[in-house]
């Protein structure tokens, strides 16, 4: 109940004014709420409901409009003069709103979540489209209340605590810094279009451990948080991400580098994939990786030709759309009868970034690896990725009859795989953090760096093992003034002015579990943060200790 209230506080206060705090306030995060089919996020109608009384505010007098008793439907339609609502048979119509129940949770009516009633923390806003066609549903909830809903909906409990924790590292990551933003209304939407989140009816006491255990800490890089992308299952061989992402703004594939997101072997002797037979050798054999538990580490796709070609004729329009076939493959264009089908590049991971369809018609080069797993579709399902190898079976003229696809991986592949960060949390016995580094290369873990100027900025951070530092970006003065858990220290620097990075060890006032600090202003603007130390465990990664693993 206390939390609730806090939270509540904090979004009413967020929405009311525009505070001159001295410490940091609470991380709110819009989500868009889809349909049930986690398709539309565009809606003409929807009832809302409390579980406690609430109260609906007018979001552009900031006004509290109405009270609401617990319980009782809010009818919400749309309307070409704004948004008309509905209470116990009396009628407002409204322009944008926000619905906020300081002591409950808020429902939406005929709206499933693992087959549950959808509830969430927070706050509902509703934003009317500037052409008025419709209005988004968007839920404004604190960021540890937000995790919270989608740690166990994006990993399976039963992988353990240490691989919940770096999922809900990963999920905090990707929710701070996302790789785009389709809507200007929300940040991200509760699908796998974004990550998934169901609300609190869905929680978990072991995933709501791993979200508080982490708490306010994310993956950095180069002083940064990093896009912390993560996929189900990488099959053994994760990928870099400009060989399987395009630029989000120019649409150039492959894109440009990230150096934290580079392909990873799970073994160190895994050569790269990126040749016709490497990558054959090691998609057609159940080779031991992290992901040998996966029902997506190896498998195979079918088809007649005569099924493939008629595939072929719906996917290879609607994808062309997207840019990356060469030339456009239209309604109108014929297809002919396929010859063969040649992979031309791979990643390191033997991921199909290019591959050439050949045809009695013509020739067709289909590239990144979602429009190759959409183009080649079983069953009207795309690929599971495009760790793929092709086979193809000849009758005796020399033409195709059945085409074979062997496979690794479910998913882009790039970043944590959850399989794997499960094996490794299980098997290996590997706390979060080791996990999180295997799989993102050259990071640190710490709290989101802060600019502190003007004003005091405050942070709340778990500390896994009690050790902890400062890391100061940018030119020093000679001491800095710090509050850790209640005490005021004072540090000196000791260091040039023209070291580009400080560090100072705060272990011995750092508490195994939840530490606030202070940062107070000095004399020049600082960028600050607490990264954490780590007494790392070695990995277990030979394949003989990963074959005894899986035996």
């Amino acid at each position: 109940m206390i939390k609730r209230l806090i939270t509540s506080l904090f979004i009413i206060l967020a929405f009311f004014a525009t505070p001159s705090f001295a410490t940091e306030a609470t991380t709110l995060v819009r989500v868009g709420i889809t349909d049930n089919n986690f398709q539309n996020v565009l809606r003409q109608n929807v009832t809302l409901y409390s579980t406690s009384d609430c109260i609906i505010c007018d979001k552009a007098s900031r006004r509290m409009l109405m009270n609401v008793p617990s319980e009782t439907d809010i009818v919400i339609r749309n309307n070409i003069s704004g948004m008309e609502v509905c209470v116990n048979g009396q009628y407002s119509t409204l322009r944008d709103f926000v619905i906020i129940s300081p002591e409950g949770l808020l429902g939406v009516k005929d709206l499933k979540r693992k087959g549950l009633p959808a509830i969430y923390h927070g706050a509902f806003e509703l934003v009317q489209t500037p052409d008025h066609k419709g209005f988004y549903l968007v839920n404004i909830v604190e960021l540890q209340e937000y995790l919270k809903g989608v740690v166990p909906n994006e990993m399976p409990v039963r992988f353990g605590l240490e691989a919940l924790k770096a999922q809900a590292v990963a999920a905090r990551n990707y929710v701070l810094t996302p790789r785009t933003q389709a809507y200007e209304e929300f940040s991200v939407v509760d699908s796998v279009s974004s990550q998934v989140y169901f609300g609190a009816n869905t929680e978990s006491d072991l995933a709501t451990r791993a979200v508080m255990e982490t708490d306010g800490i994310v993956a950095l890089y180069d002083n940064e948080p990093i896009l912390a992308l993560y996929s189900s299952t990488a099959g053994g061989y994760t990928e870099s991400y400009a060989n399987a992402f395009s630029d989000p703004k120019t649409k150039i594939f492959p894109s440009i580098s990230k150096p934290y997101l580079v392909a990873v072997p799970d073994k160190e002797d895994f050569e790269p994939l990126d040749d016709e037979e490497k990558a054959r050798d090691f998609y057609t054999s159940m080779v031991p990786s992290y992901d040998i538990d996966s029902p997506y580490h190896r498998w195979k796709k079918d088809w007649a030709v005569g099924e493939l070609e008629n595939v072929l004729k719906k996917t290879l329009p609607a994808q062309s759309k997207t840019g990356f076939i060469n030339p456009v493959f239209n309604e109108y264009t014929e297809l002919g009868t396929i010859k063969d089908i040649k992979v031309m590049r791979r990643g390191a991971s033997g991921k199909a970034i290019e591959l050439d369809l050949m045809t009695t018609k013509g020739c067709w080069r289909i590239s990144k690896e979602l429009v190759i797993r959409r183009v080649f579709q079983k069953d009207g399902i795309s690929l599971p990725s495009a760790n793929i190898v092709f086979d193809k079976k000849l009758d005796s003229y020399g033409n195709v009859v059945d085409i074979t696809v062997y496979g690794g991986g479910f998913g882009h592949g790039v970043g944590m795989s959850q399989f794997g960060a499960g094996y490794m949390a299980l098997k290996l016995e590997q706390p979060y953090y080791n996990i999180l580094r295997h799989y993102y290369t050259g990071i640190s873990l710490g709290t989101i760096p802060v600019d502190v100027r003007d004003e005091a900025v405050k942070q709340t951070f778990w500390a896994p093992i009690g050790r902890a530092q400062i890391v100061i970006v940018g030119q020093v003065t000679p001491k800095i003034t710090v509050e850790i858990n209640g005490k005021k220290q004072e540090f000196s620097t000791n260091k040039g002015l023209f070291q580009r990075e400080t560090k100072i060890d705060i272990s011995r006032y750092v508490e195994d579990g939840t530490n606030t600090i202070i940062y107070h202003p000095s004399v020049c603007p600082l960028k600050m943060y607490v990264e954490i130390i780590e007494a790392f465990k070695k990995n277990k990664n030979t394949e003989e200790e990963i074959k005894n693993d899986n035996d």
